[in-house]
């Protein structure tokens, strides 16, 4: 089939499809794709744990390695001429070769990742560097055929399935096509003659780079790809079999591994607008899932950067960042404990997140309707290091005593009350506002069968909480409480003035990240 797609920017694009479309209600329009509605188990679910683990992580030099290594004065690329010689004798396609994640054990990592309350796995199935982590029918440059010579993504799969936990993928190839760019100056441009005698023969290094194309407008300023991300200001087009191919490819990974979530690192839908294929691999993932599930949506497709019309048809994903209110439909936030790909830096400068921001964030994105997807980064032999197995162990001790009130929870009236609940906190594109300081006046509230759950983001030094919104007042009538119990703890004492629900804490702290205050009450809330 061919399809001509005309767009607000002028540009027409001829698609050419391979692998078929399923068929079902849903069609490849925005409007079509609003017959959507998010699963219940992802509402209830809460926390996903995400390895983003592949060829880039080998340097240990953190991430977008494979674009930076080929900019001239970065620190990438100075790393990697120092360490493995001029880009062009020693590309980034070499490196792929030198990686053989060869301690990789995945129903090890799973199982410390379920430990900590993960309820949800995502895997990347590829980056912006192009290469495929699973057997791919349509990208030879794939980590069966080079690198650990392994399946990553089906044994990811494997250890997430056989640990009960829903499986997704990430998939970011869509913007190999600019992201690669700088490799023109090296080897981006070699051809499958060129590898003759090489540890490559018989492989086209223009099926990795895609770089056969002129480079876009601006591309002598690294940072122009930002505000190209959405295919405008001078983006080169990719053109249709660069589309066709990012299309079957990833077709090909959602019938080899039904994954229960697919996030796209894109501005609404992949290679959208300047094709179609995106709204297309929208339509066959919903229609597979309801053919699958008795007539119901039960899979989830992240997207970024969405207008209201988009965020009925995908849940939108907030990179590094959240809103400052609670959002009517659920969403997620995504973001990891160092860099994404993995940086040794980080370690040696004990520079990743700690299991209370990790858990401080987690409360204040649940109480807002949210989801957290947090990234651990992998090494490249497949392990993680003491300090990231360390946070996991913190964020594992908060969740053994307060995990009922995150899981399966939903809003109360309000989010929450405190300093910064009442900040506005504006993000940038993508999210990219995180970094709040969180005190014990800072309170967020979530509800669940009938019980408020009330979390304080730290312990306070007088042993009190005051609750402003639960005041005895004209705003409270109904609100007749039966008993307060703090978890990990006993039942508290508790007086209810005009002004506040003033609770005293026990001497014994359950914990200085959070402490969380279960109210049961004689009427129904």
């Amino acid at each position: 089939m061919f399809f001509l797609l005309s767009i607000s920017i002028n540009i027409i694009v001829a698609q050419e499809f391979t692998e078929p479309i399923a068929p079902g209600k849903f069609k490849p329009t925005w409007e079509s794709l609003k017959q959507y509605k998010t699963p219940e188990w992802f509402r209830d679910a809460k926390f996903g744990i995400w390895a983003i683990f592949g060829p880039q992580c080998q340097p240990e030099q953190g991430d977008w390695y494979a674009r930076s290594m080929y900019i001239k004065g970065t620190r990438q690329f100075k790393w990697h001429a120092a360490n493995y010689g001029n880009q062009t004798d020693f590309g980034f396609k070499d490196v792929i070769n030198t990686w053989k994640a060869e301690n990789w054990q995945p129903d090890l990592l799973v199982k410390k990742f379920k430990r900590a309350g993960a309820t949800y796995f995502m895997a990347m199935a590829n980056h912006h560097d192009n290469f495929d982590m699973w057997n791919s029918k349509y990208q030879p440059w794939n980590s069966v055929n080079i690198g650990p010579k392994k399946d990553i993504i089906a044994g990811w799969e494997k250890a997430a399935r056989d640990n009960n936990l829903f499986f997704g993928v990430s998939v970011h190839a869509s913007h190999a096509w600019t992201w690669y760019e700088y490799s023109q100056d090296y080897d981006g441009n070699l051809t499958k003659a060129d590898g003759t005698g090489k540890w490559w023969a018989g492989l086209d290094p223009k099926d990795l780079y895609a770089q056969n194309h002129p480079r876009s407008s601006g591309s002598d300023n690294p940072s122009s790809i930002d505000k190209q991300w959405d295919w405008g200001n001078g983006a080169s087009v990719p053109d249709s079999q660069y589309c066709n191919k990012f299309y079957n490819r990833t077709i090909d990974l959602i019938n080899q591994f039904n994954p229960d979530l697919i996030y796209f690192d894109d501005t609404a839908l992949p290679l959208y607008p300047v094709s179609k294929v995106g709204l297309d691999i929208a339509a066959d993932y919903y229609n597979k899932s309801e053919a699958e599930n008795n007539g119901n949506v039960n899979n989830v497709i992240f997207g970024k950067i969405l207008t209201p019309e988009q965020k009925e048809c995908l849940v939108w994903d907030v990179e590094r960042g959240m809103p400052d209110k609670a959002q009517a439909k659920p969403w997620q936030t995504c973001t990891c404990i160092g860099n994404w790909h993995y940086q040794r830096s980080l370690y040696d400068n004990n520079q990743y997140k700690s299991a209370k921001t990790v858990i401080q964030m987690l409360v204040d994105i649940v109480s807002k309707n949210g989801n957290l997807l947090l990234s651990i980064p992998i090494r490249g032999d497949g392990t993680i290091d003491d300090k990231e197995d360390s946070v996991l162990q913190g964020i594992t001790k908060w969740m053994d005593i307060n995990k009922e009130s995150i899981f399966g929870t939903r809003p109360w009236k309000i989010f929450g009350e405190g300093p910064t609940a009442e900040k506005i906190r504006p993000m940038k594109a993508q999210g990219f506002n995180e970094g709040s300081t969180y005190s014990s006046e800072d309170i967020r509230f979530v509800q669940k069968k009938g019980c408020l759950y009330v979390t304080a983001l730290g312990w306070p030094t007088d042993g009190i909480v005051a609750i402003k919104s639960m005041a005895d007042n004209i705003q409270n009538p109904k609100y007749k409480i039966k008993t307060i119990k703090l978890l990990g703890g006993e039942k508290v004492k508790y007086e209810r003035t005009k002004d506040a629900l003033i609770v005293h804490l026990p001497a014994e702290h359950t914990s200085d990240i959070a402490l969380v205050l279960k109210i049961t009450f004689k009427e129904a809330i």
